[in-house]
């Protein structure tokens, strides 16, 4: 249904490259030397201290996976053994069904394990399920929409004790035949008051997930570029292929993108000790209520997908005074409905719906749009459903959408610089990329406190802007315009860079975060 644009505002029109040239001319500086203060989540607020004990507890390092043996590049996925689950998160006392194959049969085993700080080593073991007789499950034929729809029978149940903390958990998988390994992931929610509300992203996980091979929503059998228009549908109930993103990522098999993107922002969070639960992108959908038991939401990663009704609730959430971080780029860009399985069960099923404000917004230029249209085929065919995006986080999504900049201080006045010795001009290295916000939305009180100019390297060039604005009722929304803002925080196991641009934790981005923080939880 289309959305009422009269309720929400416009976002404005081609005014980038106008704003960066007004930014962009203090250039470089030297190195930042020291940083001054400290703010850390015991000082700047009382804490639950869930999270704290939570973290305080055994961890080890059992959880990665140590066997990770792909049938080949292309197809990307471990026929040997592979599973999904029948729902992508599950309170406390609910069941959780997982459905696992092993390709030539062989008995298995079910580790699970809880991922956080816990004394550096990432993860906890909660319990182990089995010895299971597992058997070839059947690969599903091509429906309609080229969906990829598994209907395999339940190799496990486990049913969530009430003691198990909110958080990002792992099924490890392990074959006898080979020792062949892979991962289920789901989350555990709760329904508590808490200071933070940790969206992963995993409708855009699922977007992007090729399982059995070549069946992503941006394969649509004709096109020899990433297909982005109707008429694809992909399904949750398929196991995670491995994920490419121009590097080895063994950690990815079954475990979507989680530990390219949220994982290192989790990680440094707990380790923090700060007050967060997580949800799914499925929960920011289905419970409206349940956002405002929070005081802050965040967007975390590759978090591209979006329904209407979670912009909806999110918008309507910051309307009544709960604040939002956006660590994310490419945020809000596609408008998707969760539709039921064959089976009919409800959310289980995605695809292309339309687009969070006008295409013809999403390039600096007529030519840039021309160029995104033939680059991306099937773009033109989706409509404007919702308003932009940019309404709600700040700035929106333009073309060519990706590439790599290094993040370069435009506001050293604003209270996100407190602390951190930034001045105008200052650059921390890699920081933006690999997608990104542009193109300020008019709302008041906006500040761009970063902004430069980003390369795709393949001749495409567009330019980013990080925004801060103030909410209605003293709260506020962060934009940190990146996939990457992660990696100024942590390096935890397992941890992946993809260029050498990225240089790992720095003091300067640990401090801008606990800025937002502390403003937050003020």
């Amino acid at each position: 249904m289309k959305a009422d644009f009269g309720k929400h505002g416009t976002a404005r029109r081609i005014t980038r490259r106008k704003l960066f040239e007004a930014t962009a001319g203090a250039g470089l500086a030297l190195p930042l030397t020291g940083i001054t203060g400290n703010i850390s989540a015991a000082t700047s607020h009382k804490r639950n201290d869930l999270v704290a004990q939570e973290n305080a507890r055994k961890g080890t390092r059992d959880w990665m996976l140590t066997r990770a043996l792909v049938d080949d590049n292309n197809r990307r996925r471990s026929s040997r053994i592979e599973g999904y689950a029948s729902a992508p998160s599950v309170r406390p006392g609910e069941t959780l069904d997982l459905k696992v194959s092993t390709r030539p049969a062989s008995p298995f085993t079910i580790d699970i394990y809880r991922t956080g700080y816990y004394q550096g080593t990432g993860g906890r073991h909660m319990t182990r399920l089995g010895r299971f007789e597992g058997t070839p499950q059947e690969e599903p034929a091509v429906g309609e929409g080229r969906l990829r729809e598994c209907a395999w029978e339940t190799s496990a149940e486990l049913t969530i004790p009430a003691d198990w903390l909110s958080g990002v958990y792992l099924a490890k998988l392990t074959a006898e035949k080979e020792g062949a390994q892979s991962y289920i992931i789901f989350i555990v929610r709760d329904d508590r008051e808490c200071d933070f509300l940790f969206q992963v992203s995993d409708a855009s996980w699922l977007a992007y997930n090729l399982w059995p091979g070549g069946y992503s929503l941006y394969n649509d059998g004709e096109n020899p570029r990433a297909y982005c228009g109707p008429g694809v549908s992909v399904s949750w109930d398929r196991p995670y292929a491995w994920n490419w993103h121009g590097h080895k990522a063994p950690l990815t098999l079954g475990s979507g993108e989680y530990f390219l993107w949220e994982y290192p922002l989790a990680y440094w969070m707990e380790k923090e000790g700060y007050d967060v639960s997580y949800i799914s992108t499925l929960d920011t959908h289905t419970d409206r209520v349940g956002l405002r038991r929070s005081k802050s939401f965040l967007s975390v990663g590759h978090d591209e997908y979006w329904s209407l009704s979670m912009f909806d609730n999110v918008r309507q959430a910051v309307d009544a005074g709960m604040h939002a971080a956006f660590f994310s780029g490419d945020t809000c860009w596609c408008v998707i409905p969760f539709l039921p399985n064959a089976a009919g069960q409800k959310y289980r099923t995605i695809t292309r719906q339309g687009l969070f404000g006008p295409l013809d917004d999403e390039a600096e230029t007529p030519e840039a749009l021309a160029e995104c249209l033939a680059r991306y085929p099937g773009t033109k065919q989706l409509p404007t459903l919702a308003p932009s995006e940019g309404l709600l986080i700040g700035a929106r999504n333009v073309y060519p959408y990706m590439g790599i900049a290094d993040w370069i201080c435009r506001d050293d006045s604003h209270w996100l610089y407190e602390g951190t010795g930034m001045q105008n001009g200052d650059s921390i290295s890699g920081l933006i990329g690999w997608e990104w916000n542009s193109g300020p939305a008019e709302i008041p009180g906006l500040r761009v406190v970063a902004s430069g100019e980003v390369s795709d390297g393949h001749g495409g060039d567009g330019h980013y802007h990080a925004t801060i604005y103030p909410g209605k009722k003293d709260n506020w929304v962060f934009n940190a315009s990146t996939w990457w803002w992660w990696d100024g925080l942590a390096t935890p196991p397992g941890c992946v860079r993809v260029t050498d641009r990225l240089k790992g934790p720095d003091e300067r981005v640990q401090r801008m975060t606990r800025n937002v923080f502390a403003r937050f939880l003020a």
